[in-house]
């Protein structure tokens, strides 16, 4: 008689491979006898060169960060050009941008399970210290990046600098404002979503977003992506990109998904299509896989089919602690309606969530011990409850797809933020394609400021805008009174964080069709510690 399958262990795993010396995403270190695979080869021949999509870094810790690359010799072909079969990359970190000394050094394994990705957990660094890090193979050296150690969690820091940006769609416009972000002197830079997108839009030349047309900027290479190797084009397409790589180079990420990076609008198990669940799963576990590979991240992001573990904090010194929120896999699914829709009962129906309840504990948890002068809470998607006019029908509303489709954990959020850190709590968000800045406040209305939100408009996603005096922007500001500012263009919003004040400047580019687009301050913002609420600076 057989005998049943075993159930997938990941701990079991995750130990096995700790106890074997395993590096991160699973990939054996140096010096570990008979690790490699049988199958490595140790002399691949490389005409092309490899480091096509560039390095990145991420997911910072006091003694080190993560560094990534994936050997894609022809990016747009199966498997980036690579045979099927394991090869070894050297990576070396340094305190200088010659490499004179190196601070470590080792050699990982590409392999073609992970679409021959390499993710490092470089360690037994010095805190709060930038680092420069570069990749070999085959007689080719990556471009250089750069990184960021963590301060020792207690030590007195009195500035930090991050950008926060995301929405890039490929063919709405060019990827200008990362080559300025590249630019800017920040700590890190919080991607909140929407990396890729599978949509495809129609039409030739032009394209047409909410009545607008536009000129086409670009166009993806490939139909919709369903299965790991059309997500994995999909990524490659967009990290050839010049400014997203220069953007990896500068500075450490902490990143996130939204719906984008696997369907839009999806939720838990749920897609907009009505695909059955189980089915739905096969095509998320594909999309988290090309996801990680693509992505700076630790071993304890790896997903384990359709689940992938993204919550995660950093501590800043004793100046912030900041936690990233997964707003897309745990939520309940939306509440079918119109894109403004009226608030019903079941909008605040108890049994919704937006966080799960064990990363809703997980964060609640934290904020009860945080003892930081700030606290940031960097997410997905709006947390402020505006009411909004459809554009087409003038209906008012809200959208649900929002923390105001889940009232209940709206709710239960401000409280907490209210009861365990009154007054130094900011929010930091994106997904809408415009900046907007305000007050979070219980439900609407003119209530008690309990903490602040900026809201990051998109890298290209939109493709021009209209500018701030829109109907929309109009209709906005008149009908919210947390509403502080909202403006239709692209950008990222740069925050600059003292142990008083928090300061957000919020950059527009004035056109991403085309790319050469000028950048801006279109508006300077602050928040003074103790007294929640937005105000001009």
């Amino acid at each position: 008689m057989s005998r049943p399958p075993r159930e997938f262990d990941r701990r079991r795993l995750m130990a096995w491979m700790a106890r074997a010396g395993l590096a991160a995403g699973g990939l054996p270190l140096a010096g570990i006898a008979g690790a490699w695979p049988r199958n490595v080869d140790p002399n691949p021949k490389l005409a092309d060169y490899p480091f096509t999509l560039g390095v990145a870094s991420g997911d910072p810790a006091v003694d080190g960060f993560v560094i990534w690359t994936r050997i894609a010799p022809r990016p747009n072909e199966p498997h980036g050009g690579m045979a099927p079969a394991p090869v070894l990359v050297q990576w070396e970190v340094s305190e200088a941008e010659n490499f004179a000394v190196l601070a470590a050094q080792g050699t990982a394994l590409a392999s073609p399970e992970l679409a021959h990705s390499v993710h490092v957990e470089v360690g037994g660094l010095r805190p709060d210290r930038p680092y420069f890090y570069r990749f070999r193979i085959a007689g080719h050296v990556s471009a250089t990046g750069r990184s960021r150690s963590l301060p020792l969690p207690h030590a007195r820091l009195d500035r930090l600098r991050f950008a926060v940006a995301g929405c890039q769609h490929y063919e709405h416009g060019f990827y200008t404002a990362w080559r300025h972000i590249a630019a800017e002197p920040v700590d890190f830079i919080f991607h909140y979503g929407d990396y890729i997108y599978e949509t495809n839009e129609k039409g030739d030349d032009t394209i047409t977003l909410q009545g607008n047309s536009y000129p086409r900027a670009r166009r993806h290479n490939a139909p919709e992506p369903i299965s790991l190797d059309d997500y994995r084009r999909r990524y490659a397409l967009g990290k050839q990109d010049a400014d997203l790589q220069a953007a990896h180079a500068a500075a450490p990420f902490w990143v996130s998904f939204d719906d984008h990076e696997v369907d839009n609008d999806w939720a838990d198990a749920v897609d907009q299509d009505g695909t059955p669940p189980e089915v739905f799963l096969y095509r998320r576990a594909a999309a988290f896989q090309a996801y990680y590979e693509h992505m700076p991240l630790r071993r304890q992001s790896m997903p384990d089919g359709p689940r992938m573990a993204m919550h995660r904090a950093a501590r800043y010194g004793d100046l912030l602690n900041g936690f990233v929120l997964d707003t897309r896999q745990h939520r309940s699914d939306q509440i079918p309606g119109p894109y403004y829709a009226p608030i019903t009962p079941e909008v605040a129906d108890p049994r919704r969530t937006m966080l799960g309840a064990e990363q809703e504990a997980w964060l609640f948890n934290a904020l009860n011990r945080s003892d930081t002068r700030w606290n940031l809470i960097a997410q997905q998607v709006m947390l402020m409850h505006l009411s909004l006019a459809d554009k087409a029908t003038g209906t008012q509303g809200y959208n649900l797809d929002r923390w105001s489709g889940y009232l209940h954990s709206r709710r239960r959020l401000l409280d907490h933020i209210d009861r365990a850190c009154p007054g130094n709590v900011v929010t930091v968000s994106g997904d809408a394609h415009l900046h907007y800045a305000g007050d979070l406040v219980q439900d609407q209305g003119s209530g008690k400021i309990i903490a602040s939100e900026f809201l990051a408009t998109s890298i290209s996603s939109g493709a021009d805008g209209q500018g701030d005096d829109t109907m929309h922007s109009r209709h906005a500001l008149a009908h919210n009174q947390a509403l502080k500012a909202v403006c239709d263009r692209r950008g990222y919003v740069l925050c600059d964080v003292g142990r008083e004040v928090w300061h957000a400047d919020l950059k527009v580019i004035d056109r991403v069709t085309r790319p050469d687009g000028a950048l801006s301050t279109w508006r300077r913002l602050a928040v003074e510690r103790g007294h929640p609420g937005v105000v001009p600076a």
